[in-house]
């Protein structure tokens, strides 16, 4: 990956006849979807729809069984495309190191690769932390922050590299409704501060409806529908209208129907 500069500027992200199978079983089924440079895109679905699948390829961590995934139009499959341009992931868990305090957490990708001085990696720890709300928490420990805090501190440590995709993996899980609306403003707020292309991979409807610019609805390895959130609220499919509609009230009515059909 290129050292970190001031030219930041989102990138397109295009996946084209994505398939995978693990064990003879077919998880991924042919996706086919466009991310446009600069916008909120949100995958959503429910567990077992094959996302999390979907992440690893968009990142390099999974190799197809056919198609590809290309990024500004080139294939990620080829190496130096992946160096070539400046992606970060924001992990479900946060995956902050407990033994670090947050400043070395978040300056970990510098210091390890002594791009700059530790006065510089310093004052660009601070910065990132003042972007997601966390002014003079360097010299706390992971343990120290709530949920959301740990959150907001990964994303701060994915910026740190200035990046032009950032990926999010269930961002909000585990928060409470709080502390998950705080991670979707700052979401919110990087596009607009730095432009830079988010894709979002998550089951949260409020998350989704509330951040995207476009969102897919995928099901069993399959995209049921593409467009923006009021388009997809009104997608007439039934599994769409199914996911949107779920929540406790209708799974006691289904048990209840269920258990005197």
């Amino acid at each position: 990956m290129n050292p970190p500069t001031s030219n930041q500027q989102g990138v397109s992200v295009q996946v084209r006849g994505l398939h995978k199978s693990f064990d003879g079983q077919e998880v991924l089924k042919g996706l086919d979807f466009d991310v446009q440079a600069g916008e909120i895109f949100v995958i959503m679905g429910p567990s077992g729809s094959g996302k999390t699948v979907l992440l690893k390829h968009l990142i390099g961590l999974e190799q197809p069984d056919a198609g590809d995934v290309l990024i500004q139009g080139q294939s990620i499959q080829s190496p130096e495309v992946m160096g070539r341009f400046r992606m970060a992931m924001v992990f479900q868990s946060g995956a902050l190191l407990s033994s670090l305090t947050v400043g070395e957490n978040v300056g970990l990708y510098l210091s390890e690769h002594r791009l700059m001085p530790a006065s510089e990696i310093a004052r660009i720890v601070a910065e990132k932390l003042e972007v997601v709300g966390l002014k003079g928490t360097e010299d706390k420990m992971p343990n120290e922050l709530s949920g959301g805090m740990k959150k907001r501190v990964a994303i701060a440590r994915a910026l740190v590299i200035e990046p032009q995709l950032i990926l999010y993996d269930e961002p909000t899980s585990e928060l409470d409704p709080l502390s998950a609306v705080v991670v979707a403003e700052e979401i919110l707020h990087l596009q607009e501060r730095i432009r830079v292309t988010s894709l979002v991979v998550s089951h949260d409807r409020d998350l989704a409806f509330g951040v995207a610019d476009r969102m897919a609805v995928i099901n069993e390895g399959r995209i049921l529908t593409i467009g923006t959130p009021e388009e997809v609220r009104r997608n007439p499919d039934p599994l769409v209208q199914q996911f949107l509609r779920a929540d406790f009230k209708h799974s006691n009515e289904r048990k209840e129907h269920e258990k005197h059909a």
